[in-house]
């Protein structure tokens, strides 16, 4: 099949219809994507700055309409997708600003006359991206990667490709050289051609686990770096001495946004001894509060899955949970991708709740005696990206935050990515890591250079 469709989740609609690059047009995307780092790697900071801040200009005239576009893709509360734009503003003005400092020479003393170490651009980087958060995500690489001097090829997900050629037009706009960033609309089976090319020099990838270990095998293979950010099963651990309605809003919140579709969404809350009872009717009350449905009705705060396939793994993960012990406190009602916000209580070890990455609006309430065993039921699992700590204690907060097995700790706070600290995970959830200083260093050559 050629061609490929482009479907409304909330109504099943088909809103457009889409063409495969074939192999002649994907190697001349290569090709161009080649000659452009020739010319862009040997630009200036300050031209790059100027440019990335163009770009922040272009999302923030067209945040109304890229809102749009990727509400009617994959069905986030239009209010969250203007949220999403305002972050990319923000990373594209956060890497304007600081990538020529991340990247200055560093003098390293030694027996040489003179010996530093520089920091150069490496090439062509293919990012491969999912629909959930459609602009970020591909913000979130290409504003470090190409301030530092690569240049960016993306392969989106199928249902975001509105989205993809969107913000390559955007780039286009904000006037950087053709060839700086392109998306390549290609299915799945193109994608280990696409990494064998020599012009291709890494590949990062936000995605599934499965898909996670592919695309580094493939990569592996080819001796090209990889960074991996795959799936979380991110917990909030709530002490016996929290605020317990605050920890309950914001545990709400973080799981419930973009309709319980994020890796960093908070979906085990561990309760700590004699907090269970009040936490969970906390929680119950607040998800009660949540209005599923229409994502262009300014009331509404949960919108549909972003496909079929995705609401019917939701509904059966909370059947074979409830089949297995699981409480079902409220919500989880399905109709076609949307569903209903629901809460699991009695959920255990070996439960689909507890083993699998939720995604979706759905959470799970698990009951600890101890902080030790709450700590241990964090841990007992093949992911790690990030998780939460509630306590009113913070010196023991941060002391049992570096017990958990992950990327990142918040305490008294919801998780979330921010391009001034790193970000990514351990364990199944991947390798790498994005934002901050350290990300812009990853698809970098760091080189020393010594005169004797």
């Amino acid at each position: 099949m050629n061609t490929f469709k482009s479907i409304y989740p909330y109504t099943q609609e088909v809103i457009a219809e889409y063409e495969w690059m074939d192999n002649k047009t994907i190697e001349g995307c290569l090709e161009k994507s080649a000659r452009a780092f020739k010319q862009w790697s040997k630009t200036s900071f300050a031209e790059r700055s100027a440019l990335m801040m163009r770009l922040a200009d272009v999302l923030t005239a067209r945040k109304d309409e890229y809102a749009v576009l990727t509400t009617r893709e994959m069905g986030k509360v239009v209010k969250e997708a203007k949220a999403e734009i305002d972050k990319c503003v923000a990373g594209c003005r956060y890497y304007a600003e600081h990538a020529e400092q991340f990247l200055k020479d560093i003098d390293q003393p030694s027996d040489a006359a003179k010996s530093y170490v520089t920091f150069q651009p490496v090439g062509a980087v293919l990012a491969i991206m999912p629909w959930n958060f459609p602009f970020w995500q591909v913000f979130r690489f290409a504003a470090p990667y190409i301030m530092a001097g690569n240049v960016a090829l993306l392969k989106h997900a199928p249902n975001v490709c509105g989205v993809a050629l969107a913000i390559q037009q955007a780039f286009m706009e904000a006037g950087y050289p053709e060839g700086v960033f392109q998306t390549l609309i290609v299915d799945v089976d193109k994608t280990e051609y696409i990494i064998n090319h020599t012009i291709v020099h890494g590949v990062t990838l936000t995605g599934s686990e499965l898909a996670g270990g592919k695309v580094a095998a493939i990569a592996g293979k080819a001796i090209k770096k990889t960074v991996l950010e795959l799936g979380g099963s991110d917990v909030v651990i709530v002490l016996e001495d929290a605020d317990i309605e605050k920890a309950a809003k914001v545990a709400v919140q973080s799981r419930m946004l973009n309709a319980g579709q994020s890796c960093i969404a908070a979906k085990r809350f561990i309760t700590v001894g004699k907090t269970k009872d009040a936490f969970t009717a906390a929680v119950q009350k607040e998800i009660a509060q949540l209005k599923q449905g229409d994502p262009f009705n300014e009331t509404t705060t949960t919108g549909p899955l972003a496909r079929i396939d995705l609401a019917e793994k939701l509904e059966q993960q909370m059947r074979d949970s409830l089949i297995a012990g699981a409480h079902l406190a409220i919500g989880g009602d399905r109709h076609g991708c949307n569903f209903t916000p629901a809460l699991l209580t009695n959920v255990k070890n070996g439960m689909a709740a507890f083993e699998s990455e939720v995604f979706g609006p759905l959470a799970s309430i698990i009951d600890a005696a101890t902080e030790e065993q709450a700590i241990h039921l964090a841990n007992d699992h093949r992911y790690g990206l990030c998780a939460a700590i509630w306590s009113r204690d913070i010196e023991k907060a941060q002391v049992l935050a570096k017990q958990i097995e992950s990327g990142g700790v918040f305490i008294n706070a919801m998780v979330k990515s921010d391009p001034r600290y790193p970000f990514g995970g351990i364990k199944k959830s991947g390798y790498g890591r994005e934002l901050s200083h350290f990300g812009i260093h990853e698809f970098i050559n760091i080189k020393t250079i010594y005169v004797g």
